[in-house]
């Protein structure tokens, strides 16, 4: 949070503040943060290389990672994963849908008292960015905007940064979020955590796998699902033996430095979405995702740069249990 709070400070400079040295308590071999990067949305306003490789990017270092996490809060699996990056005294940026931020503002306001940026992912999560009517996505952008700043009690702790679902980017939407000062994020990479089968040590291979490859990068996960939760400790130490460093991405603008604790936590709403079930064999408790209705095609694998076209984002939108 100190990290935070000093970038905080300096934002109308912008660039970058080192990490604090010994800022850790309790763990002096973390991974840690090792900067906060101070970013103007104007700037900056298309993030990612899989979608937005022909504009700037945020200046990434070789072997800098930028971990984002997209559809909460849900949990327990939030909770498990602020736990594990807290215990490394790692910094990200969330992506939150407005229905969950209502449904459990506790954990809303738990991340971002954790240090972690907020950004927003619509408020009910449509894999129709690309196809609605353009006053649509904009009650959908700021209906979560305004979800997501209720559940923190200050829109001033909402950053400017949105991750459009599904990644279905489309000039309309990008053009408006643009005329409101708000990043587009897309990613550098994804792990695909949101498949029904895959387990916490494919999406840990994979993650790893494409970073290596690139040297560099925002990496896309979800902190929705048990396997990633169950990932995140193991993706964390793999990091660090591989020698990355963390970065984390603020908005150059002030910032609370913490918001108001309400009350008691939330609970679950086991018929909302994303389900959850009662089940006593899971890892994480007694929570885990049902297992969702099998209607959706099997597609092919998504590993390389995704396609401009709107039919093949369509298919991977359509991917079994995707969470994009």
């Amino acid at each position: 949070m100190r990290g935070v709070a000093l970038a905080c400070c300096l934002a109308l400079f912008g660039g970058t503040v080192p990490a604090l040295a010994a800022s850790c308590p309790g763990n002096p071999h973390a991974l840690g943060t090792s900067r906060v990067l101070s970013i103007s949305p104007t700037e900056f306003a298309r993030i990612g290389s899989m979608q937005y490789s022909q504009v700037p990017q945020i200046p990434l270092n070789d072997h800098e990672v930028v971990l984002t996490f997209d559809d909460g809060p849900l949990p327990p699996y939030t909770a498990t994963i602020l736990n594990a990056l807290a215990a490394e005294c790692v910094k990200a940026t969330y992506f939150l849908v407005g229905r969950q931020a209502n449904a459990f503002p506790d954990l809303v306001r738990r991340i971002y008292n954790a240090g972690h940026v907020i950004g927003t992912h619509s408020q009910n999560h449509p894999l129709t960015f690309d196809q609605m009517p353009l006053e649509r996505a904009e009650r959908e952008i700021n209906d979560g905007i305004a979800s997501v700043g209720a559940a923190l009690g200050d829109p001033r702790a909402v950053a400017p940064f949105f991750r459009i679902p599904g990644l279905l980017r489309v000039d309309q939407v990008e053009n408006y979020l643009g005329s409101r000062a708000i990043a587009t994020w897309s990613t550098d990479f994804v792990a695909d955590d949101w498949y029904r089968s895959v387990s916490a040590r494919d999406i840990v291979r994979k993650a790893m796998t494409r970073l290596d490859s690139k040297g560099r990068g925002i990496l896309l996960l979800h902190d929705i699902h048990p396997a990633t939760a169950m990932a995140i400790p193991m993706l964390l130490r793999e990091l660090k033996a591989r020698g990355y460093r963390v970065v984390q991405v603020v908005p150059n603008a002030e910032r609370p430095r913490a918001v108001a604790d309400r009350g008691a936590a939330s609970k679950p709403d086991a018929q909302a979405w994303p389900r959850i079930v009662q089940n006593e064999a899971s890892p994480l408790g007694t929570q885990v995702r049902a297992k969702p209705q099998r209607h959706r095609r099997k597609i092919t694998r998504i590993d390389r740069e995704p396609s401009t076209t709107a039919s093949i984002r369509r298919k991977k939108a359509q991917t079994a249990n995707r969470g994009w």
